[in-house]
């Protein structure tokens, strides 16, 4: 290593934290001041403790109480949804009357089968026989 290059090494230093407790450890400044220690930390502690620079918490907190209210007042439940969805659906019904449909029994095909071709080709062309004969 190079002499004379290197900030001097303190290795007993007093360290101060936000929440006022105070512990030794080394640095290469004389003194330090921290924000969250182990002695606040919620890590360490297992406890919630925030510190709040400029009222953030504060603000968040009330947007957020704010938003609940509105949430609480317009919200519904699938249950109130669904049942709006059905009265909804019945009104519809009631306003316009179904069209009639046709029943499976009945035959509303428009093309003729295969059998009353030919029988139609066998009339017409014993038409056109009696035509030709005449």
């Amino acid at each position: 290593m190079k002499k004379n290059i290197h900030p001097k090494y303190n290795h007993n230093i007093t360290a101060k934290c936000a929440c006022g407790h105070k512990f030794t450890t080394g640095s290469t400044k004389s003194e330090l001041q921290v924000e969250i220690c182990s002695a606040c930390h919620p890590f360490f502690t297992g406890k919630q403790k925030l510190v709040d620079t400029a009222r953030r918490v504060e603000k968040f907190q009330a947007k957020a109480q704010k938003s609940n209210v509105l949430k609480s007042k317009t919200s519904r439940t699938k249950k109130q949804k669904n049942e709006q969805r059905r009265a909804k659906k019945i009104a519809k019904k009631v306003e316009k009357p179904t069209a009639l449909k046709p029943s499976k029994n009945t035959k509303t095909t428009s093309k003729p089968s295969k059998t009353n071709k030919s029988k139609l080709n066998n009339k017409n062309n014993n038409n056109n026989s009696k035509a030709k004969k005449n």
